[in-house]
């Protein structure tokens, strides 16, 4: 029989090293491209604050579509349950948290820290935001729908990258970062509320 809390330690390890590779990848395009993916990385309270409320929408379209029985969406569900929800039962909350933070920080940091900026250089504004989501959905097509909604939300937040007229990396990257989490523990609360 499998050790399940092997299992979802190695997994929970396996998810960290991955998402922070991406920051990694992030910086070495970086720097094959002379483009630092950090530029536009600023610590402030309003960028925090922005992140923070920007979250809201996207949270409310979450909890909206937990609620409809459109196939497709209980699809989505289910699998994320069979995967993200067997693999996280044995994790705390401040794991989620730290899996999600890593996530916001390193998949940011290469799809709006580089490769936006790093398209639009060569092909103007729109190019860039449109060409880096829809890179961005492809990564993230584990049904047809899953990567609609993720092209949406990827250009909900290269939209979010330069709010109030000032780009700023960290508006994005709190957006991301507490959906995520907010996602992980719905995941892993219907989880366990579907193994009682």
């Amino acid at each position: 029989m499998e050790n399940q809390p092997a299992t979802s330690n190695a997994f929970f390890k396996i998810a960290c090293y991955f998402e922070g590779s991406l920051a990694v990848l992030a910086l070495a395009l970086g720097w094959l491209a002379d483009l630092d993916p950090f530029a536009s990385l600023d610590f402030s309270e309003s960028a925090l604050g922005i992140g923070l409320l920007a979250t809201g929408p996207l949270l409310i379209m979450f909890f909206a579509m937990q609620q409809l029985s459109y196939p497709p969406l209980q699809k989505i569900r289910d699998l994320l349950l069979e995967t993200l929800g067997a693999r996280l039962a044995y994790r705390h909350w401040t794991d989620l948290l730290i899996l999600a933070a890593i996530a916001g920080f390193a998949e940011e940091a290469l799809f709006r820290g580089f490769l936006q900026p790093w398209l639009e250089s060569g092909w103007g504004e729109s190019v860039g935001l449109w060409v880096s989501n829809l890179l961005f959905a492809l990564v993230h097509a584990v049904t047809p729908l899953y990567a609609v909604l993720a092209m949406l939300m990827g250009l909900y937040m290269g939209t979010m990258l330069d709010y109030g007229g000032e780009r700023n990396l960290l508006v994005p990257m709190v957006i991301h970062a507490v959906y995520d989490f907010v996602a992980f523990v719905v995941i892993l609360r219907d989880y366990r509320n579907r193994s009682r």
